[in-house]
């Protein structure tokens, strides 16, 4: 598949804001609009539509408004970049409402994780770029308690792609955050830890292919309806998991595995990486290792495919941004990651 690349982002361009899943802005919304601070910084014009702060009970009720946003968002010539205010669990009840063809006539960043991963991956399938990274409340709305390196990795990715791109551990990373409800935490994250780096646990020398992937928990929503992609999609794919902050246990995430091996998804695919696993303790991550070669290796007998865990995305902090059907490289020889090509025009 060929797939459309959205325009960088400027200083002035028109960003929106939409809620897909959860109402958190109409809940914490000096959470949300310290993340929008962040946006205006950048030189972003934002630009909200109903659903960003909209009550959480009406969204609940309401998923075909929820899609009339993103519908709106992706008609309106003027908006550069859709933006998700927060994850939640139910963003897949929209998916019935979108206009596609609205939405494939007019290629933009759309960008967010966890339970947007629904729309990344039913996007991307629909042949544009996509974007997995930080949302309003959820990455954005804590930059300055991040390192410096974050704030610069999204003007590299957003603002000033580059035709290969080698991404790098940021060295430090936050399991979510203090108490939103007490004020006085806003922008904060909690303690800062020394990571102990990417974990190359299968493969030999270098490998290429498109991204894709999204939260493990949310992409199981998917499986079995019309939005699940065709067994040929998955052909020359790296694939990509990051597991919740609800931390699923090794043994459900091990079962979700299953399910990959059972289409046939890991000979298919040309590498595989996972986020590093929230709220995990270091010995609850080596033995997720351990769960994901037995699964990988001995159940299905792949021991070629390369895979690498323990990587800085998904919902710990401060995290990379993966562009869904970018071509990338895995190395396991040298133990790198990288872009082949740049994600926007």
């Amino acid at each position: 598949m060929k797939y459309t690349k959205p325009s960088r982002l400027k200083p002035g361009d028109v960003v929106a804001i939409v809620s897909p899943s959860w109402g958190g802005p109409s809940i914490f919304p000096h959470v949300y609009e310290n993340g929008l601070k962040v946006l205006r910084n950048f030189g972003l014009i934002i630009k909200e539509y109903p659903s960003a702060k909209a009550a959480d009970e009406f969204l609940a009720n309401h998923p075909e408004a929820r899609a009339r946003d993103i519908n709106d968002a992706f008609a309106d010539t003027q908006v550069k970049a859709v933006i998700a205010s927060i994850g939640g669990d139910d963003s897949v009840r929209i998916l019935p409402f979108l206009e596609k063809e609205v939405i494939r006539n007019n290629p933009k960043i759309l960008m967010g994780y966890s339970d947007t991963t629904t729309l990344l991956a039913l996007l991307n399938q629909l042949g544009m770029v996509t974007f997995h990274g930080p949302s309003i409340m959820a990455g954005f709305s804590q930059a300055e308690s991040l390192p410096k390196e974050f704030t610069n990795h999204i003007q590299q990715m957003l603002f000033f792609p580059q035709e290969h791109f080698e991404y790098g551990s940021f060295g430090l990373y936050c399991d979510g955050y203090p108490d939103w409800s007490n004020e006085h935490n806003l922008g904060k994250i909690n303690e800062l830890k020394h990571d102990t780096g990417w974990r190359f646990i299968q493969g030999i020398g270098a490998v290429t292919g498109e991204l894709y992937g999204g939260c493990i928990e949310v992409l199981e929503s998917l499986n079995g309806t019309e939005f699940w992609p065709e067994k040929e999609f998955w052909n020359g794919k790296v694939l990509f998991f990051e597991t919740s902050e609800e931390k699923p246990s090794i043994q459900r995430v091990q079962r979700m595995l299953r399910n990959y091996g059972m289409q046939g998804i890991f000979d298919k695919v040309t590498a595989i990486l996972f986020g590093r696993a929230s709220n995990y303790t270091n010995k609850e991550k080596l033995e997720l290792d351990k769960m994901i070669i037995d699964v990988i290796k001995r159940e299905f007998g792949n021991a070629r495919v390369p895979i690498v865990t323990n990587m800085d995305f998904g919902h710990t902090d401060p995290q990379i941004i993966l562009p869904l059907g970018v071509k990338a490289e895995v190395d396991c020889s040298n133990r790198t990651f990288k872009l082949t090509e740049s994600p926007l025009k």
